[in-house]
């Protein structure tokens, strides 16, 4: 092969190849999005490949020497970077983790629905109609409720302990909720109905009796990660439900092995959620030195730092609009 003919066929991928190193030099790998990384990884190796031609065809030629150096250049960028598995895990928290929530969030929609319409329903009910608790929550609860028992704090007294209990008791609801999407969905639904039920009968009593504003204190610091992690466990079972229910193309197996993957991937990826809620509700939400509105700002930023990365990290970027010569 002449070397104009190599020049004038490969150009244009070694400059755009040069370009993204320049980046890269300049402002580390994070100067480039995940598609650029994808991009980088395929312009190095046809440039490794267009080294070899020119090694073997044209070794005294400069653009041998060009080749060589670029290749240089970028080899460490591909292979001496950071460890594969740390990389992987930083690229799945800046992109895949919220492009992958966004994905699923219609099933999640779905249980939050499932989860806080009857929460609401019954509380109405229960708030109108007091003797209705006796069907949803024990005689024992409904005593401490009447009473103004705050039963709540006996989990917390002390304090690592109870936030331990907490975790587990949270990671349970979360689990069933998802585990259900294994038998079609219906035990998912059935456990997102009757915790919405449950603590609907709790609040609405709790209002009736005027005894809600210091459980209002309590949550207010963890029910917004707590109620999210919990929503999209049960998002996910939904979507192993759905995919056995309407599989379309793919056979329910190969169906239900994608669901699966996704579902595992999105719920290992938020499962720390359910650690800082469980320890904000084990050690700050039972305080009694913290004023009420500490633990309501940390539950609001909390939250609203959850969903600011769910919903808006990981969009592609637009492209940058071109330059015109001579501006």
């Amino acid at each position: 092969m002449q070397s104009d003919q190599l020049i004038r066929q490969r150009k244009r991928d070694w400059e755009r190849l040069e370009n993204l190193l320049k980046r890269i030099e300049r402002d580390q790998v994070r100067a480039l999005s995940q598609t650029e990384l994808v991009e980088f990884g395929q312009l190095y190796r046809h440039a490794t490949s267009d080294l070899a031609i020119a090694q073997r065809d044209l070794p005294q030629n400069d653009v041998t020497l060009y080749l060589n150096q670029l290749v240089g250049r970028a080899h460490p960028v591909v292979y001496r970077g950071e460890p594969l598995v740390w990389r992987r895990l930083k690229l799945f928290y800046r992109s895949g983790l919220p492009q992958l929530y966004r994905e699923v969030f219609p099933f999640t929609l779905v249980a939050a629905l499932l989860l806080f319409g009857p929460w609401l329903v019954a509380g109405v009910v229960v708030y109108f109609n007091p003797t209705a608790a006796d069907y949803v929550l024990s005689p024992f609860l409904i005593a401490d409720i009447e009473n103004g028992t705050r039963w709540w704090k006996d989990l917390n007294d002390a304090n690592q302990v109870g936030a331990s209990l907490i975790m587990r008791n949270n990671l349970s609801v979360a689990f069933l909720a998802y585990a259900g999407g294994m038998l079609f969905g219906l035990f998912t639904v059935y456990v997102l109905l009757m915790n919405g039920i449950t603590f609907g009968a709790v609040f609405g009593l709790l209002h009736y009796y005027n005894h809600h504003l210091p459980l209002y204190e309590f949550v207010a610091g963890h029910a917004f990660l707590e109620l999210s992690e919990i929503t999209m466990a049960g998002g996910s079972g939904l979507m192993l439900g759905y995919a056995l229910l309407r599989p379309g193309l793919l056979s329910r197996r190969d169906a239900l092995g994608i669901a699966a993957q996704k579902s595992i991937r999105l719920l290992l990826g938020t499962a720390p959620l359910l650690i800082v809620a469980g320890a904000i509700e084990g050690m700050l939400s039972p305080s009694d030195t913290l004023p009420a509105w500490v633990k309501l700002a940390v539950g609001l930023l909390t939250g609203i730092l959850l969903y600011v990365y769910l919903f808006l990290v990981g969009r592609p970027h637009p492209n940058p609009p071109l330059r015109r010569e001579g501006k």
